[in-house]
């Protein structure tokens, strides 16, 4: 299910984007500043974020800086202002999009829509249906997994979390944000299903999983294949 974070201090225009988005079947999270949307992204993984400018405690700008230093995930711009020089500056700063305040919620839907495509189209092109990590063979299409020219039987489970990490070298991804991408649903903050998971993948995969050569812990962070 497609999930879209909403960052926006005045609380009337959250609630028309949260009416329109869900109305398309859409889910639909909200921040009221920088700070909480990326306190949000440490629990929840998101397919596009719309992003106000203007918002005390950290502004939009700001916060699509910071979001760029762990995502690539589509950023629409909301901000009253409409100069040139304004549009520029959120692009450039990493946001995909920008619209002026006020604005058409049906154009606003639209700019989504198109965002979510074009993510889709890039996803399919930079995902490759065969991922090679050193003696490690990923094939999604067949859902096997080769390790030395040795099949790995791993569960769907187990295969779905080597699959993401393996997608996206390097990147690091939550606890959190691994539960919601394969199991689909709310990550429960407690929840060590992840770490379970992880610890039967590494026993598996590695030589010495207490020294793992392709899973890496970032401690306090999460998980990346580098």
């Amino acid at each position: 299910m497609t999930t879209i974070l909403v960052v926006d201090d005045d609380s009337d225009i959250r609630d028309v984007i949260h009416i329109y988005l869900r109305n398309e079947g859409y889910t639909v999270i909200e921040a009221e500043d920088g700070i909480d949307a990326l306190e949000a992204m440490n629990h929840h993984s998101f397919d596009l974020i719309i992003l106000d400018i203007m918002m005390p405690r950290m502004d939009g700008i700001k916060a699509c800086m910071e979001i760029r230093k762990q995502s690539h995930v589509p950023i629409l711009m909301l901000s009253a202002k409409e100069t040139d020089m304004d549009k520029i500056t959120g692009l450039t700063t990493g946001a995909d999009d920008y619209i002026v305040k006020p604005f058409n919620p049906l154009e606003l839907l639209a700019r989504v829509k198109a965002q979510l495509r074009r993510q889709a189209m890039l996803s399919q092109k930079e995902h490759p249906a065969v991922i090679q990590i050193r003696d490690l063979i990923v094939d999604k299409h067949k859902h096997a997994v080769m390790l030395k020219g040795t099949p790995i039987a791993l569960t769907p489970l187990e295969f779905s979390i080597l699959e993401l990490l393996a997608s996206h070298p390097g990147q690091v991804f939550s606890s959190a944000r691994i539960y919601e991408s394969v199991w689909k649903e709310p990550f429960g903050y407690s929840d060590n299903t992840v770490m379970v998971h992880i610890r039967n993948l590494r026993e598996k995969i590695e030589k010495s999983p207490k020294d793992p050569h392709y899973i890496k812990t970032v401690w306090g962070v999460g998980y990346k294949i580098e």
